[in-house]
């Protein structure tokens, strides 16, 4: 007798960094959330940006929906994965269980987080500080990964979040890494950009640095470069990030 097909497969590391390259490299995402006054699903499309530890963020209006639904019900589902040419279903994609958490002007995490999800969405600027809009982490419970074809695995948020004791202290110095290598090595983005994703194309700004690794911006495009291992301590950037330029400069 034949044993039955395993449909889902055993979580491992290649499936945890295709899960954490969706979710960290996508510039939106759709959203499901449970309307409020029919209690029917209801979808939408959301920018998203991430915290240092890696909680999705996004920004929304008061008068949508979605928000209206998430201040009664924090429940969401986020779905991240672009596909491509041919069968879309044969591309990656990932849907996140989440639980919204408000970040209100009052919260002291909210600037810091604000300036990440400007610089990731420049844009959103112009409507950032609207009376109605408001920032929303996204906290993720758990996971369904779909690899491909013949590739489901089902996470937890552990497989995917960032564990490190210095998430709080490489947050501290983001703001001004991102600038030094901006100013100081502008081509390095450039560089990374070539050597790890195979762009040909010049312009390339660091926009966001985490314990994991790092993300670059080019008008509509995003690419994330994740580091072999997270940092344990934030003094291990500067050697990190020289690694990286070494690296993109032999190829």
């Amino acid at each position: 007798m034949k044993e039955p097909v395993k449909t889902i497969r055993d979580t491992n590391d290649e499936a945890r960094q295709l899960a954490r390259r969706l979710v960290r490299g996508a510039r939106f995402a759709a959203i499901g959330v449970l309307e409020p006054e029919t209690g029917f699903p209801f979808t939408s499309r959301v920018l998203s940006g991430t915290d240092t530890d890696g909680t999705p963020v996004i920004l929304v209006s008061g008068l949508s929906v979605h928000t209206t639904a998430l201040l009664a019900d924090p429940r969401a589902s986020l779905l991240f994965g672009e596909p491509g040419k041919g069968d879309p279903l044969a591309h990656p994609r990932i849907a996140l269980r989440t639980r919204a958490v408000r970040v209100s002007r009052e919260d002291e995490g909210h600037v810091a987080l604000r300036a990440r999800f400007i610089s990731r969405h420049p844009k959103a600027a112009l409507y950032a500080d609207f009376p109605d809009f408001t920032f929303f982490r996204m906290v993720p419970e758990s996971a369904s990964l779909n690899g491909g074809f013949g590739k489901a695995y089902v996470l937890e948020a552990s497989d995917f979040l960032i564990e490190s004791p210095a998430i709080s202290d490489l947050a501290a110095i983001e703001p001004g890494a991102i600038e030094h290598m901006n100013t100081d090595h502008a081509s390095s983005a450039d560089a990374y950009a070539r050597a790890f994703a195979g762009s040909k194309r010049a312009g390339w700004k660091v926009c966001g640095i985490d314990c994991a690794g790092l993300d670059l911006a080019n008008g509509d495009e995003l690419i994330r470069i994740e580091f072999e291992e997270p940092l344990t301590d934030a003094n291990q950037l500067r050697a990190i990030l020289v690694n990286l330029s070494r690296f993109a400069s032999q190829k």
